[in-house]
């Protein structure tokens, strides 16, 4: 009997609700697509083209405009004698200066056997290959930059939509399409950048609810058999994507998610408490990677919060946190920060929805203060700080729960 074996209860097509996966239409997003089509119009009439600049949050749907729209413009141009184009697609995720991403773009440009070094040359001699490598193309070249706004500086903003005004392509046309999530990033390029990189603005606005459900409903007619899905699924998980920011991500993902929980469970159908248990799952493992993505002292900092939990001392305030932290940091051999950095990582753990604060006003004599406690599970914050707890050893408030080998020693 084969160990594995392929089930056809509750998926079709399971890749329809993965990141990757492009739909024939995209939904939820007309007007949006219009303003975008006409700005990428000059492209088929073989003009220069426009520089595009998107923003809004994460899920909003740029990206995969983005990609719909330009395979459509990459299809339709190829009917053209005379358009020659080429797109080429560069995240910035990782890239923090003008000259990562120009020498990544060099190297986009060149097969794989004359890549450059991303280090060692001066800014001015990488900008020189890359237009002579854009100018080898000819034609039109389009260039998206995804997550734009992790480059630090202006230079590449400037001198690409610039690049054939400054005399530096003669037989290449460029435009630039910049993707952002941080809607501060534009006011804070210079005025000359902004001139130019922000020549058509479009802003993608958070999904409602209502948007979300045709969004699902169309990646469940692909992804599922019918009958599979119950009535209250699609409805719940938008209504969650559109409480948490109008992310389409987020409420495919808890679809999948339910749908994958139906599976295991050998249900014949996605009910809804497959989908509140999916929610519950997905919440846990973003919380988890959040906590260990702190710095060493902020997991130092959580582990006191959480021993004091434990032993019923909160809401408590940063100054009777700081002895526990103290003597953490120095087990883990840590120099403990002073207390005004310690605050800040609390600061930091109640942004991330880890720790909850309460202001307290005790008049004139005793002042305006703040009272912190965990919000989530101990459990839970435990398993992400596994590494922390053995590194500073089992706390005696937590012997019983941290599933460490080691005894208490704090």
């Amino acid at each position: 009997m084969a160990l594995f074996e392929r089930d056809y209860d509750i998926y079709r097509e399971r890749d329809a609700l993965r990141e990757d996966y492009q739909p024939d239409e995209l939904v939820g997003r007309d007007e949006e697509l219009r303003t975008y089509k006409a700005a990428l119009q000059p492209v088929i009439n073989g003009e220069q083209p426009n520089n595009v600049f998107l923003y809004g949050k994460t899920g909003v749907g740029k990206t995969a405009a983005t990609r719909y729209l330009l395979g459509h413009l990459r299809e339709d141009a190829a009917k053209y004698d005379d358009i020659s184009l080429s797109i080429q697609f560069l995240n910035c995720d990782g890239l923090t200066s003008s000259y990562q991403v120009a020498t990544h773009l060099v190297n986009e440009f060149r097969s794989e056997h004359d890549q450059i070094s991303t280090t060692g040359y001066p800014l001015a001699t990488v900008y020189d290959m890359l237009w002579e490598e854009l100018d080898d193309y000819g034609g039109t070249v389009l260039i998206v930059l995804d997550e734009i706004d992790n480059i630090e500086d202006d230079s590449i903003l400037y001198q690409l939509p610039r690049a054939r005004a400054n005399g530096k392509l003669d037989d290449t046309q460029v435009g630039i399409i910049g993707i952002s999530n941080d809607f501060s990033f534009r006011d804070d390029l210079s005025p000359k950048v902004k001139s130019s990189l922000c020549e058509n603005e479009i802003h993608f606005p958070a999904y409602d609810a209502e948007d979300l459900k045709a969004i699902l409903r169309q990646r469940a007619d692909v992804a599922f058999y019918e009958d599979v899905l119950e009535p209250g699924v699609i409805p719940l998980c938008a209504a969650y994507g559109a409480k948490d920011a109008g992310d389409a991500r987020q409420s495919i993902d808890l679809l999948m998610k339910a749908g994958d929980i139906a599976r295991d469970a050998e249900s014949e159908t996605i009910t809804e408490d497959h989908v509140e248990e999916g929610r519950t799952a997905l919440e846990r493992g973003r919380i988890e990677e959040g906590i260990r993505g702190l710095t060493e002292h902020g997991h130092l900092v959580l582990y006191s919060l959480v021993t004091n939990e434990i032993e019923g001392e909160t809401p408590i305030r940063s100054r009777d946190i700081r002895p526990r932290y103290t003597r953490f940091a120095r087990l883990a051999e840590r120099d403990p920060l002073v207390p005004r950095r310690m605050r800040d990582h609390l600061s930091e753990l109640t942004m991330l929805g880890i720790v909850s604060v309460t202001e307290r006003n005790e008049g004139r004599r005793g002042g305006t203060y703040r009272e912190y406690e965990l919000d989530l599970p101990v459990e839970q914050v435990l398993s992400a700080l596994s590494e922390t707890v053995q590194l500073v050893g089992v706390h005696e408030s937590v012997v019983d729960m941290a599933d460490v080998d080691l005894a208490a020693s704090s």
